[in-house]
């Protein structure tokens, strides 16, 4: 089986509240905590998929406009095995409720340096980092994570 069989393409969001806490979300049926997001379908741009997962997921409203790209980023799948995710992650408002459905069994607000519970990959190898570089305040390149690009 070729590589590219192995690749799940998605988007993410990365949610920062006023308090500097980060927005994660776990499915039903796995441990892992991560990024709202989820696939790309086929004829979708990665803000149109990200919009869509969101209010599937966390209900609203969500206006793909206003998502920042901060890059993309690949890591091995938290619940397939043998897979990987490329992803677009994008910096996005913090909505004012939040109402977890679709999938979604809990949503929780961590500080994005918190290590206590079970995280996706990419959320623990670069989602995380990156909210937590952009909490310090220091918007030199020196240190800041780097988006992998995978085309």
């Amino acid at each position: 089986m070729d590589d590219s069989h192995h690749v799940i393409r998605i988007a993410a969001a990365l949610i920062v509240n006023d308090e500097g806490q980060t927005l994660v979300v776990r499915k039903q049926g796995t441990p892992f905590f991560m990024q709202a997001g989820g696939k790309i379908e086929p004829g979708e741009t990665p803000r149109q998929a990200l919009a869509r997962e969101l209010a599937e997921e966390l209900g609203g409203l969500w206006h793909e406009e206003s998502f920042a790209h901060l890059g993309q980023f690949s890591a091995p799948a938290a619940n397939e095995a043998n897979h990987r995710v490329e992803a677009d992650v994008f910096a996005v408002g913090a909505p004012t409720t939040i109402a977890p459905a679709a999938e979604i069994a809990e949503a929780v607000w961590i500080d994005p340096r918190d290590r206590s519970l079970p995280l996706a990959p990419l959320s623990r190898d670069h989602v995380l980092p990156l909210a937590r570089w952009t909490q310090t305040g220091d918007q030199s390149r020196s240190g800041a994570p780097s988006g992998k690009k995978w085309r």
